[in-house]
């Protein structure tokens, strides 16, 4: 389901993960890959998510879903309207500060560009909110492995207390780490009592 309003959200009885990060970083392909199908809508053109996709998950053989998956509108495209991105904040802010079932922000950074100033104000906000996040450094198959291991330093550098770890979509490296991570705090939810 989609929501572009809090009251369209859906009622917060599992765990969320939530995708975050620019336009074009590759959020709904990171999504897709997880999942082993297209779900999200991909584009080659930036700014095309304009509301929060909401996606049930369920583990292989089980019945109901276990957890949701949320992919947030890009942020940083200057093509959107002013009014589209203007509405964001009514339910995008709500989402991120006061959602009870969110477990997990995963901050999708392009690690085959230099650090962006909007990655780094997410980061900043994730840090300050006491949000569980990871950060995931996408398009890391555009790099050669020492290209990699410099950007994955200078991420790490500049969000010392973040966990970075690198993903590609299109060869799936980072794949079976990134579903670790999310299973961690899915299980560790559920045993909070918090469901």
């Amino acid at each position: 389901m989609s929501a572009s309003d809090v009251s369209h959200f859906p009622a917060p009885t599992l765990p969320e993960v939530a995708f975050l990060g620019r336009s074009n970083v590759g959020k709904s392909s990171v999504i897709n890959s997880l999942l082993g199908a297209k779900m999200a809508k991909t584009s080659s053109t930036p700014g095309r998510t304009r509301a929060i996709n909401f996606f049930e998950v369920r583990w292989a053989g089980k019945p109901y879903p276990e957890l949701i998956f949320a992919d947030l509108p890009g942020y940083g495209y200057a093509k959107i309207s002013r009014e589209v991105s203007s509405q964001w904040a009514g339910f995008i802010d709500p989402y991120l500060n006061e959602r009870p079932s969110l477990a997990l922000c995963l901050a999708l950074v392009d690690v085959s560009i230099a650090p962006q100033e909007k990655d780094k104000q997410l980061l900043e906000f994730l840090s300050s909110s006491n949000r569980k996040f990871l950060v995931v450094a996408t398009k890391s198959d555009r790099l050669s492995n020492n290209q990699l291991h410099n950007s994955l330093n200078v991420l790490k550098r500049e969000h010392p207390t973040a966990n970075v770890l690198p993903f590609s979509a299109r060869t799936g490296a980072g794949k079976e780490q990134l579903w670790q991570e999310i299973r961690a705090v899915v299980d560790g939810y559920g045993r909070a009592g918090v469901l």
